[in-house]
């Protein structure tokens, strides 16, 4: 286990309550969560604290993947989420820790994000690089308001 990390902010022409949503709706999660040419199955997924969750990223063109699970530590509507990750494979030991903050702003909202306690075999910067790849998406669901016809 290292002190890999990685730190994420961005500010999004939404509503903190939205973006929230778009973390404890597990259609919505399921549908930014994993990188460009990646699928996301969630198996189970108890959106709440001391909830648990089972899931897995599948790269879409060799059909290899991890597994993953872990539990909600603090969930604080509107404010922040804090839960961990464990890989499935040995190869990926430890426990990631990851922080989520919402906040209102002018403009809409600032997400930040901290992880920590990444595995060694993954470098920090493919991370980061992964979850700029999904903070893409994320921002392409929420930002956009489409009215029911």
């Amino acid at each position: 286990m290292s002190d890999n990390s990685v730190r994420l902010h961005r500010i999004l022409t939404t509503s903190v309550e939205k973006v929230f949503r778009a973390f404890s709706d597990n259609d919505a999660y399921s549908s930014w969560i994993s990188p460009y040419g990646h699928i996301c199955t969630i198996d189970s997924r108890e959106f709440k604290e001391k909830g648990s969750y089972k899931m897995a990223f599948k790269n879409f063109t060799t059909g290899n993947g991890h597994s993953f699970g872990g539990e909600f530590l603090e969930i604080t509507k509107n404010k922040s989420i804090t839960y961990t990750d464990r890989f499935d494979d040995p190869n990926l030991p430890g426990e990631i820790l990851t922080t989520v903050e919402f906040k209102e702003v002018m403009c809409g909202m600032e997400l930040t994000i901290h992880q920590t306690n990444i595995p060694e075999a993954i470098p920090a910067e493919l991370c980061y690089l992964g979850w700029q790849e999904c903070l893409d998406k994320l921002k392409r669901l929420v930002e956009p308001e489409i009215t029911d016809m």
